[in-house]
């Protein structure tokens, strides 16, 4: 059915409930759309700009707006409308981070495994990090550097510490290792990786999108929710599968196929990931709020003097 006025811009579904942003999450961070090539990404953001600007081609209809739309949000930055690196995408998540949270979990006993899946995973995430940023706030490449190196090093740290801790405790506690450095890195590498944020404060709306100034507690906030968010994405699967694999690995059949234990735990990892990873993103809002009365006083102060009691919230973009 071909459609006239419409406006790709409203949520097919409610972003006020859990159940709403799952459904969105769950349709941008669809992996089938990292298999799609560039050229079918840019006709689907000029079909969105085309009904933004009010000139739908004849005969397009609806459920082809909605794709195009699905596309355009799994695939460009939300801010800036650039296409991001494929390797950055949340809707790479599932079959990258199966890959590595596999290759992690089945090479964990000696340390220079360790290193060096620790070294894929936490490149993996600082691409990520970077990709999904704020775009409002721009790092340098040295603050890139720093951010990554300091959370590669946290996330060795705590590998390789771990790793010679548990060689006395239960073989189930050495398995949880990498959730452990995981964790910890995720608490450095977000913050680093959006320091400028923390530093100088995101940029904050009124509802309407009217730019109001720039907030460091906003900043605290929306990172606090990433983090939040992203350790919730692996917890699953990185505490879950070890239990799973311990005791599979008790069976004679399992004993004689070890070689297939490492594909078994990526296959098994991406399918607590393709849950997951929208249900992590949908934890809390994609456009986060604050009340005015929790700024810090000079932007509170400024607002009030500017709009008075009218503006009660201020709306900000907390990234993935």
């Amino acid at each position: 059915m071909a459609v006239s006025g419409f406006d790709i811009d409203v949520p097919r579904w409610d972003q006020s409930t859990f159940m709403g942003r799952l459904k969105h999450f769950a349709n941008i961070t669809d992996w089938r759309t990292a298999l799609l090539p560039d050229s079918r990404l840019d006709e689907a953001k000029a079909l969105v700009e085309s009904c933004r600007a009010g000139s739908v081609p004849p005969g397009t209809t609806e459920e082809q707006l909605h794709y195009a739309k699905k596309l355009y949000d799994s695939a460009f930055h939300p801010d800036t409308g650039d296409r991001m690196n494929l390797i950055g995408r949340m809707s790479f998540q599932v079959p990258g981070g199966m890959a590595i949270t596999g290759g992690m979990l089945q090479f964990y006993r000696t340390v220079p495994a360790v290193v060096f899946w620790q070294w894929v995973n936490q490149s993996f995430n600082a691409l990520v990090n970077y990709t999904n940023r704020n775009a409002a706030s721009p790092i340098t490449p040295n603050q890139i550097g720093v951010a990554y190196l300091t959370a590669t090093s946290t996330a060795l740290a705590t590998a390789v510490g771990l790793n010679f801790y548990t060689k006395r405790a239960p073989p189930l506690v050495a398995r949880w290792v990498p959730f452990a450095a995981v964790a910890s890195a995720n608490c450095v590498n977000i913050p680093m990786m959006r320091q400028q944020e923390l530093l100088n404060g995101i940029a904050v709306t009124d509802e309407n999108g009217n730019k109001l100034g720039h907030s460091k507690k906003a900043a605290v906030k929306g990172i606090t929710q990433v983090v939040i968010s992203r350790i919730t994405m692996a917890a699953p699967g990185m505490i879950i599968l070890p239990v799973i694999m311990q005791r599979l690995e008790k069976f004679k059949f399992m004993q004689r196929i070890t070689f297939f234990h490492g594909p078994l735990q990526v296959m098994m990892v991406g399918a607590f990931l393709v849950f997951m990873v929208p249900a992590a993103c949908s934890l809390f809002p994609q456009q986060c709020s604050m009340a005015v009365s929790k700024l810090e006083p000079e932007l509170r102060e400024s607002i009030l003097c500017r709009y008075g009691d009218s503006v009660q919230y201020v709306y900000f973009n907390k990234g993935l």
